[in-house]
Parts: C-alpha cells; sequence; structure tokens
C-alpha cells in the first residue's frame, strides 16, 4: 500500500482492429508518421532532412527544424506533430471511457518526448481537439525532468519509517532503450516531499549495446555501487532501499508478469526476480540488506508527480516512451495519509 494514493489502474493494453491503442502515441509512432511524411515529400522534391535516418534525427534537432528559416522542414516537423497530437487525442479518449479511469481530472504526460517543444506542441493539440469535443481533462506535462522523474518517484514507494534519519535513497528506472540509476535526496521536512530530487545519476543507453539480460542486470548493480559510493563519499545517509521503476505488470512479488518485451532478454521468466538478482550483486547499505520494491515505470513516474496533485482527487499519467505507459491514481484522504497501515 502506497502512503500517499490508492493505483486504480496500470499498465491498461486496449486494442483495436490496427493493434495496441497505446502504440499510436508512442514515441516510435512518432517516428513512423515523420517518417511517413518524409516518403511522400521524396516523392514530389527534396526531402529538407537529407539521406538522414529518422532515427537518427534527435528531439532537439526536430525542435530546431521547427523554429527555423526553412518553412519546408518547420512545415514538415509541424505535419508530424499535428498528427500525433490528433493520435494522442484519439488515446486519451479511449482511455477516459474506461471504468477504472472514469472521473480521471488531469492527465500529466511523461517520457522522453514530452521534455521536447515537439512534445509538448503535441500535447497541447490534443488538449485543444479534447476541448472541442467537450471532454474537460487538464492535460500537462511532468513537473520534473523525464530523466529524473522515474527516479524521484521512487520515494513514494518506500515506508515511511525507513526513511527517518537518512539522506536519500537509491533508485532505478529501466525502459526499453534506457536505463538510469540514481541517488535521491530526500529533503524531507514534516512529510513535504516536494523538494525531493535527483542528487546525481548515471545513465545508459543500453539499446545500443544489446547486452543479455544477465549482462544488464550486472550493470545495474555495478552503476549502484559507484552511485552509492559516491553518496557515502559526500557524508550522505543512504536509506537500505532500492525502488526500481520497470516496464509490465508487476506481481507482489516484483516478478514480471508481462510487458517487458523492450527489455534485453527474457526478464517474464518464473526463474527471474530482479530483486533477488539484485540483492545477489550488491553490498549492504550501512550495514542492512536493502529492501527493493519494484513497480511499474509509468507508476513511478507519476508518483513524482504527487506533491503537484493535492488540487485534484483522481488523476493519472501517461509516459510517452518506446511505448506508451499509463497509470491512474486516486489521492488518499489526508488521515490515511497519515496512517496508511489502517
Amino acid at each position: 500500500m502506497l502512503p500517499a494514493v490508492t493505483v486504480d489502474t496500470y499498465n491498461e493494453v486496449l486494442r483495436d482492429e490496427e493493434g495496441f491503442v497505446g502504440d499510436r502515441a508512442s514515441g516510435r509512432a512518432f517516428r513512423a508518421i515523420l517518417d511517413d511524411w518524409r516518403e511522400r515529400l521524396r516523392s514530389h522534391g527534396d526531402d529538407p532532412f537529407g539521406d538522414t535516418p529518422t532515427s537518427e534525427i534527435s528531439k532537439s534537432k526536430l525542435d530546431t527544424y521547427l523554429a527555423g528559416a526553412d518553412p519546408v522542414a518547420a512545415g514538415l516537423v509541424h505535419t508530424a506533430v499535428e498528427e500525433f497530437g490528433n493520435e494522442l487525442a484519439t488515446v486519451v479518449r479511449r482511455f477516459l471511457r474506461l471504468r477504472d479511469w472514469a472521473g480521471t481530472e488531469r492527465i500529466v504526460v511523461g517520457g522522453g518526448l514530452s521534455a521536447s517543444h515537439i512534445g509538448q506542441l503535441a500535447m497541447g493539440r490534443a488538449a485543444v481537439l479534447l476541448a472541442g469535443d467537450g471532454i474537460s481533462i487538464d492535460l500537462r506535462t511532468i513537473d520534473n525532468h523525464p530523466d529524473k522523474a522515474g527516479l524521484i518517484g521512487a520515494v513514494q514507494l518506500a515506508p515511511t519509517w525507513m526513511l527517518e534519519g537518512h539522506d536519500a535513497i537509491v533508485a532505478a528506472d529501466i525502459g526499453g532503450t534506457n536505463l538510469r540509476v540514481g541517488i535521491v535526496e530526500l529533503k524531507i521536512k514534516k512529510g513535504d516531499m516536494s523538494k525531493v530530487g535527483v542528487w546525481k545519476y548515471l545513465h545508459w543507453r543500453h539499446r545500443d549495446d544489446k547486452p543479455s539480460r544477465d549482462a544488464a542486470v550486472d550493470r545495474m548493480a555495478d552503476m549502484a555501487k559507484e552511485l552509492a559510493q559516491a553518496a557515502a563519499d559526500h557524508k550522505l545517509k543512504v536509506a537500505p532501499f532500492f525502488g526500481i521503476g520497470c516496464p509490465g505488470l508487476i506481481d507482489e512479488h516484483g516478478t514480471i508478469r508481462q510487458g517487458s518485451q523492450n527489455l534485453p532478454g527474457n526478464w517474464e521468466s518464473e526463474e527471474f526476480n530482479l530483486a533477488k538478482e539484485l540483492a545477489q550483486r550488491l553490498p549492504r547499505i550501512n550495514g542492512h540488506e536493502p529492501l527493493f520494491v519494484i513497480h511499474n515505470d509509468a507508476v513511478v513516474q507519476g508518483l513524482s508527480e504527487v506533491p503537484n496533485m493535492q488540487d485534484v482527487t483522481r488523476w493519472g499519467v501517461f509516459t510517452i516512451g518506446t511505448g506508451l505507459g499509463n497509470a491512474r491514481f486516486t489521492n488518499r484522504p489526508q488521515d490515511e495519509k497519515k496512517h496508511p497501515e489502517k
């Protein structure tokens, strides 16, 4: 049980005649749309991006094209953004029809695309379309940078008593393309978690290296050990807790049941348990065996927004990454937050 919110649902998998609905609003979907429009341009003239594959054009470069002096390049990006915004609006409509998403007042959008201007413009396009259809929903970008939100949210997974007397925790955000491990500094005063932030983190783009599952876990453990030592050298007292966000459906034992197809190797095997694998590779933290808590990565990224969601009751998160992550939350009443065990 989480102290601040109830997770109503997460990792919803919706299908239509074209496949998974969420795939229409993923990072891959945006690049597929852009690639399609480039193909159309080439059949009638020059592609302003030349021979560069769409997959190699960074989000920051697309932002530059959008604001640049070349009207065709800007128009190309804007057209792809507009179409992607339409798809995002469609996905929002489908989710709001679900029983567990009924009454949602706000959706925060995270993931790598949300940190770019093109992503924010697409979200604005979706918001306008939804408002035009009479759908009352507040769409906004996640407050923390997506690279850090998936680490910051891990603090909400920890038992409050375990954080007392400590300065930081270890956290990891595992995605289909990237792995980030960080030290999250608590800075909690009287239960206020609004100042929680990432002290330091390491980033590995594992998709480029195509490691085996065991090699990926080894690298993750090495990153955690390096960071824990750096924190100790800096006189930060790290709690014996490791919070992890991971794609897919996670059971109460920390086993990944489904949805990890973008990770290296088979993470859904009955013989594989990430917490146990890490426990074998990591030393004690300040003399104690660490507690590992694993939850869905969209849930954890959404949890970073808890301090900013006190003006609503029911809210959700979309994370636009390799795929589309999703979760819906209901804030707990204040008396339950003080006594979450009841």
